[in-house]
């Protein structure tokens, strides 16, 4: 009697075993390692979720287990030509941060992945592009008003006078004043976060931020940036060249008057030298006079003849007394 019931007893615990076993190879246990959270369903139901680490439970051939990230995933979207309120088309690069938060409610709206992010993709492209739509150029490219506060003075060089320096900095200066913001690239940031997170709530998804990585203008707004930048380096180059020809001008009345200072001095001089020469030669005449008349009056009517008759085309009589010396009579007869 006892060995039929240690029989029974044997039976019914190699039985077990062996169930044990089955039960073990067909996996009743699954890790949850650090950074995953799972979502447990039976017959497509959620039964559980588990966000801890760990050893975890589940119904063998009945139950499905479906792991998630609890990390932070990035979303990088890809760039978009949007027109601004003033229809001035910018490309906007946007990144941003998101976070499974509730994994039984990504489950049932959203299931993978992939879904997710092409939900992330719509939600997120679709308020940029509204924000940006909706406000000026200047609130997307700028954060402050700091730039109106900046004094913008142009480098003149090689000026030594102090007053020339200044004209030319006051003439090359530029005034150009932005528009004042009141919301800046933050501030849009923000408000696409907080229109977005109202439509990723709904998929169990947690939004932690947006972020306009870059703005970059347009192909006709770069050209149209460019030809402003040239007028007003143009400005400034004229501006340059005026102050230039007004330097010019100035010194060419300067050496215009120095030069007839020079020409009047030198003129003052050459005369003074003159009279003092005239005077000497006046005396040296008045001393060969005195040594010897005769000769004297010889030599000034020899000179005098060299120095006429040359020059005269006929002579009709020379009875005169200017050409006795000729003939060798005496002058004073």
């Amino acid at each position: 009697m006892r060995t039929n019931v240690n029989k029974k007893l044997i039976t019914t615990l190699v039985i077990v075993g062996i169930f044990l076993v089955i039960f073990v190879l067909l996996g009743p246990f699954y890790i949850l390692y650090e950074g995953q959270q799972s979502v447990l369903t039976r017959f497509g139901k959620i039964v559980n979720t588990e966000t801890s680490a760990g050893l975890k439970f589940k119904m063998p051939l009945v139950d499905n287990v479906v792991i998630y990230p609890k990390k932070i995933i990035s979303w990088d979207g890809a760039a978009q030509r949007i027109p601004t309120k003033e229809n001035q088309f910018i490309w906007v690069d946007t990144t941003a941060r998101w976070k499974i938060a509730d994994p039984a409610k990504y489950y049932e709206t959203v299931n993978t992945i992939s879904n997710g992010l092409s939900r992330m993709n719509d939600v997120l492209d679709s308020s940029i592009r509204t924000i940006i739509s909706e406000n000026y150029l200047n609130e997307s490219v700028r954060n402050t008003n700091k730039i109106n506060n900046i004094k913008v003075e142009e480098q003149v060089q090689n000026l030594d006078n102090v007053e020339d320096a200044e004209t030319l900095r006051n003439l090359t200066a530029t005034q150009a004043r932005q528009e004042t913001i009141s919301i800046g690239r933050d501030g849009l940031s923000q408000r696409m976060f907080e229109q977005a997170k109202q439509f990723t709530d709904a998929f169990g998804i947690e939004l932690i931020d947006i972020i306009v990585r870059q703005i970059r203008y347009s192909d006709d707004l770069t050209e149209s940036v460019y030809q402003r930048m040239i007028k007003e380096r143009n400005q400034i180059a004229e501006a340059y060249r005026s102050y230039g020809r007004g330097q010019l001008a100035q010194w060419q009345g300067k050496t215009e008057n120095e030069e007839k200072v020079i020409l009047s001095e030198a003129y003052a001089k050459s005369e003074t030298i003159k009279g003092i020469a005239d005077a000497k030669a006046a005396d040296i005449y008045a001393k060969s006079y005195n040594l010897d008349p005769e000769f004297f009056e010889l030599w000034r009517t020899l000179e005098s003849y060299r120095k006429t008759i040359p020059s005269l085309d006929k002579v009709l009589s020379t009875d005169m007394q200017y050409f006795n010396r000729l003939y060798g009579q005496d002058m004073g007869k």
